[in-house]
């Protein structure tokens, strides 16, 4: 115990030591079995298309999905995927590497910010916290665009804070960095990689009324900056595409933020608890940290405290107002916060005491033994609905009773287990009212529920969510001549088959690029799907096994089921050679027989 103190004592290790410490043990935890489950379905298939897309017809301009214009974000974690295509290969880990490189690196840079602001000891308090956050490791190591924008926003306001710094000797370097991530945010997802930075910083210029930094920021050379690496490809697409500036700047920024119009509609209040299961188990102590940042604000490194408030809330504040809501929107919060809640415990390690927390860690060990009691109870779910549901816990015909949980016996007696570790954890920092033993032991418990507990729920979220062997059969046996169709818009089905897919029904995010060009043969109705069916090339289809039953008493001739896998069913209007035959089974039941690395996690 005493070298764990010594090693966070405040003393100066060199930072290139504590960040290649930082490398290896969050390197192993967000890379560790990356590419051992299929595309999720809808986001990871989408961000891996496009990209090969743009390498296959070499048109790094124009993004397409499913070779029809698709405008909805800019290019640049397209690029940064194709280039992890070119390195790697078309495959999983590919597709992932850009997104988790980016939280990777967003926890190096927390450690990097926390400790040129308030010290060495706050910066490695930060970066665990962020790293050990379970909701930010896990959407780190999905392919979203909302983690690369986190990493280049997070970038830039750091950036700037530290540039702001009367000590920093190195203002110039910050300060265009801060110009050159705040263009790589907008590359990545549009205006609000200009409008958060820029409200941030006003809002933090006018609460401390250090108006002479407006002088200091170099704006006319970071201002060229920043064009010069926005304005080429906007300029680019908009040439080629004069429909782009409607839909890019009204539809997905206007439209998104103030209407119902994208379809993820939730309440004010949304993200408070979304944010409080991310962030767990920091986000119990978030609170406290909050407050008192706020009353710490005209103190020592108040100034700085304030930026993260500021950046925290105005962030949260902007996503809670809009019409459009997402999980992952959240994420640029995470970096702020894992910042003030790292600088509360180091505080408070030096004040030693240990019975501050004390209403934080009641909260958590509940929490976390109703956690334990759940992931138990969970996957026998369906079994209990007469009582859960004459109870009135659960509403008869909930998906909650319907469709097969995502944990095992064995995977819910394992996060049952990690649960009990953290409180074991809690309850020893406790008992020795020591700060250092609770944060270390609250590291170590988050950790091991990261790296062992997300693959437990990951391989059951893999079955529901990804058309993986679906997909890869259905390329498999579609011939050249022969169409290759989707009941709605499957996001991975061209990227594992290579091949443009014929959409039946819901266009989906395809309604725009879908009105683009000749695109008749390519986007049909159920009239048109039959007389496809019944012409004589061969038909292969993915479709849900809802719209399967629908459909099947219509089709002549008769389907023929290949293949099934959770709620989706892959058919085929010929009857396919015995050679053709598929390597794997999946069943709608969950049972699976010589499918090739699927976990014993889950049935």
């Amino acid at each position: 115990m005493k070298d764990l103190k010594a090693y966070f004592s405040p003393y100066n290790y060199p930072a290139l030591r504590d960040m290649l410490m930082l490398l290896v043990v969050f390197g192993s935890a967000f890379f560790i079995f990356l590419g051992n489950t299929g595309l999720i379905e809808p986001d990871e298939g989408r961000y891996a298309e496009v990209p090969r897309e743009m390498m296959e017809k070499g048109d790094f301009i124009t993004p397409t999905l499913n070779y029809v214009k698709y405008f909805e974000k800019p290019p640049l974690h397209y690029w940064l995927n194709a280039i992890s295509f070119k390195l790697f290969g078309l495959n999983e880990f590919a597709a992932r590497f850009a997104g988790t490189l980016a939280g990777l690196l967003t926890v190096l840079l927390v450690y990097h910010t926390g400790r040129k602001l308030f010290g060495r000891r706050e910066g490695l308090f930060s970066a665990f916290i962020l790293g050990t956050s379970t909701g930010f490791l896990a959407q780190s190591r999905i392919n979203l665009t909302d983690m690369t924008l986190t990493y280049c926003l997070s970038m830039a306001l750091c950036c700037f804070i530290i540039a702001a710094d009367d000590r920093e000797q190195h203002k110039n370097r910050y300060y265009y960095l801060f110009y050159l991530f705040s263009a790589l945010a907008v590359l990545t997802k549009g205006l609000i990689g200009f409008v958060f930075p820029a409200g941030i910083i006003f809002v933090y210029i006018a609460a401390t009324r250090r108006w002479h930094l407006v002088k200091e920021m170099r704006l006319a050379g970071g201002t060229g900056l920043f064009l010069a690496v926005t304005v080429p490809w906007f300029a680019l697409v908009s040439q080629r595409n004069p429909e782009f500036i409607r839909f890019f700047f009204i539809h997905e920024h206007f439209e998104r933020f103030l209407t119902k119009v994208h379809g993820h509609y939730h309440p004010f209040w949304f993200f408070i608890p979304i944010l409080l299961a991310t962030m767990f188990p920091w986000s119990v102590f978030a609170v406290r940290a909050v407050v008192l940042a706020w009353s710490e604000r005209r103190q020592r490194d108040g100034g700085h405290l304030l930026f993260l408030l500021a950046w925290a809330t105005l962030i949260f504040l902007f996503f809670s107002a809009s019409d459009s809501k997402l999980v992952p929107y959240i994420l640029p919060v995470f970096p702020p916060l894992a910042l003030l809640v790292g600088k509360m415990f180091s505080d408070v390690m030096v004040r030693e005491e240990g019975q501050l927390f004390r209403p934080e860690n009641v909260a958590l060990r509940v929490l976390l033994i109703l956690m334990a009691i759940v992931a138990v109870v969970y996957p026998h779910v369906r079994d209990l609905a007469p009582v859960l549901t004459g109870a009135g816990v659960v509403r008869p015909g909930s998906s909650l009773l319907t469709k097969q949980p995502i944990l095992s016996l064995s995977g819910g007696v394992v996060a049952a287990c990690l649960s009990m570790f953290m409180v074991a954890a809690i309850w020893l920092g406790c008992h020795k009212k020591d700060v250092l033993i609770l944060f270390v032991g609250l590291c170590l418990s988050s950790y091991f529920l990261e790296t062992t507990g997300l693959q437990v729920f990951m391989d059951g979220i893999e079955y529901r969510k990804s058309s993986k062997e679906l997909a890869r059969l259905a390329g498999q046996i579609t011939p050249p001549d022969g169409s290759l169709v989707s009941f709605g818009y499957e996001q991975s089905l061209p990227f594992y088959t290579g091949r443009r897919v014929v959409v039946v029904g819901n266009k989906g995010e395809l309604e725009f690029g879908s009105k683009r060009g000749d695109q008749e043969n390519w986007f049909i109705e159920i009239p048109d799907f039959k007389r496809l069916w019944q012409g004589g090339q061969q038909v292969v289809v993915l479709l849900k096994q809802a719209d399967y039953e629908q459909i099947a008493p219509q089709l002549v001739p008769a389907a023929m089921i290949l293949e099934h896998k959770g709620k989706k069913v892959l058919i085929c209007n010929r009857t396919i050679p015995a050679a053709s035959r598929p390597l794997f089974s999946v069943s709608l039941d969950g049972n699976s027989a010589n499918r090739g690395g699927t976990s014993s996690w889950f049935r």
